[in-house]
């Protein structure tokens, strides 16, 4: 016997609901046979409402039992977000190796020494990429552990365009002399931060190291992110000597 869910979703001329497609999408997976009902006006959306009480489409009706919206849907499967991850910085990282190999490739320096030295830049980037795009947001995050944000708010704000810049000049060599020690210094003052933080005062927070917001756990992973960042400079700095 099949199983069989009814939707009620918005679908109009000018916007169709992404959750109601997300929950089709999850009640097919799940082997349900779907009786789909569009919602294809304001004034139908709001009788709909109404009718069942609900703020929100869309709404899945199973075994003739209202069971919610989509974030509904997901719990009645079990299919529950976890409270932290690493998916992003994990995505961020194969993302930038990637491109270091590819970049290498073109270039024709093959190399161990260039692939790992494109990657830390090219992570530099995307990291200050993540934090740039709601530079409030990270900084509220930042400010639960940087001891020098904590003692100089503006510097919250200051950081993610340090890491930007240097980043990009470790990809070119230009003005290795400024940009090498700059991401020494904001690596180590935020890396002794996080272990501070962490593996001294035993806190549980939430990194700011891919943006505001995160869910990704402060702790290792932000302090390879700053090891990585320093070393990097060192090794310029080595180099320009």
């Amino acid at each position: 016997m099949s199983k069989k869910a009814i939707v009620y979703r918005m679908v109009m001329d000018k916007h169709i609901c992404p959750y109601g497609l997300k929950t089709l999408d999850l009640l097919k997976d799940e082997g349900y046979e779907v009786e789909d009902h569009h919602l294809s006006s304001r004034e139908e959306t709001d009788q709909f409402k109404e009718k069942y009480d609900v703020q929100t489409t869309p709404q899945t009706f199973i075994d003739d039992k209202r069971i919610g919206g989509y974030d509904d849907l997901k719990k009645f499967f079990g299919n529950v977000q976890e409270g932290t991850t690493y998916k992003p910085i994990i995505a961020i990282f194969a993302t930038t190796i990637l491109m270091a190999l590819s970049t290498a490739w073109a270039l024709g320096e093959l190399s161990i020494v260039r692939i790992i030295e494109l990657f830390i830049a090219f992570s530099m980037c995307a990291l200050a990429i993540q934090k740039l795009r709601d530079l409030e947001a990270f900084s509220l995050q930042f400010l639960n552990y940087d001891i020098l944000a904590q003692k100089w708010v503006k510097y919250s704000y200051v950081y993610p365009f340090v890491e930007m810049l240097a980043g990009v000049a470790m990809i070119s060599g230009f003005l290795t002399i400024l940009s090498a020690p700059a991401a020494i210094v904001i690596a180590t003052i935020n890396g002794y931060s996080v272990f501070k933080a962490v593996y001294i005062d035993k806190r549980e927070l939430k990194c700011a190291c891919v943006g505001g917001n995160s869910n990704v756990p402060l702790g290792f992973i932000s302090l390879t992110e700053n090891i990585m960042m320093a070393g990097m400079g060192f090794w310029m700095l080595y180099h320009l000597i």
